[in-house]
């Protein structure tokens, strides 16, 4: 039996919202099975749909999407929530990935990139339009304290934080290390602890950076 990976899209934008159904069903493993235009509608049916994905919109009336995006988490709705937009400001990406979301992309990427990143997201990692990554990093390294070096991370620890980088969650990670979830939150307080980050998000940047100087270094 084909299994599909359901899609919930929360967008205020009616023409927009039938343009990303015809484009998500045109890949055989994403099934859109709702549509809201606004907020409230749109907790409403992920809590009665349960999707595996919801796509959300940040700029909508009465309610916008980081107000959303928190009531979600709220209710402890289990979909990977990915922010879908046109705004690249720095405040909003910062905002909403701090506020637990998944990704963020925006609406101008082409349609192969789109299909790829869902993809990316349902195997548990964090997503982000190519445009949003650089602006990520200037947001978060602003106000970066200078961290502990990496050699103070054990074998293992040094392992979480290469799959943290890669964007993935703790569910996953314990996947693919063969332990508990329990143990993997263990393991990342520990790595934010030793190198004196403060969030997942900050570790992610910091990882990034000391790839890029490394590629800078001569051998």
């Amino acid at each position: 039996m084909e299994t599909h990976h359901t899609v919930l899209i929360i967008d205020d934008h009616a023409l927009f919202r039938r343009g990303m159904v015809q484009l998500i069903d045109m890949d055989t493993d994403f099934r859109v099975v709702g549509e809201a235009a606004s907020g409230p509608a749109g907790v409403e049916m992920a809590e009665r749909l349960q999707p595996d994905l919801i796509l959300l919109d940040l700029n909508m009336p009465s309610m916008n999407g980081i107000e959303t995006l928190t009531l979600l988490r709220e209710r402890n709705v289990g979909a990977r929530l990915i922010v879908l937009t046109v705004s690249d400001n720095q405040r909003d990406v910062v905002t909403a990935l701090r506020s637990g979301a998944h990704g963020y992309l925006l609406k101008d990427m082409e349609p192969e990139d789109l299909w790829e990143n869902l993809k990316r997201a349902m195997k548990g990692v964090s997503v982000l339009s190519e445009a949003i990554t650089g602006t990520l990093i200037q947001a978060v390294a602003t106000n970066q304290h200078v961290p502990a070096v990496e050699s103070s991370l054990t074998a293992r620890e040094s392992e979480v934080l290469n799959y943290i980088a890669e964007g993935m969650c703790n569910k996953t990670i314990a996947r693919e290390l063969g332990i508990s979830v329990g143990t993997v939150k263990v393991h990342v307080k520990h790595v934010l602890h030793k190198l004196n980050l403060h969030s997942r998000l900050e570790a992610v940047v910091w990882h990034h950076q000391r790839e890029t100087a490394a590629e800078r270094t001569p051998s």
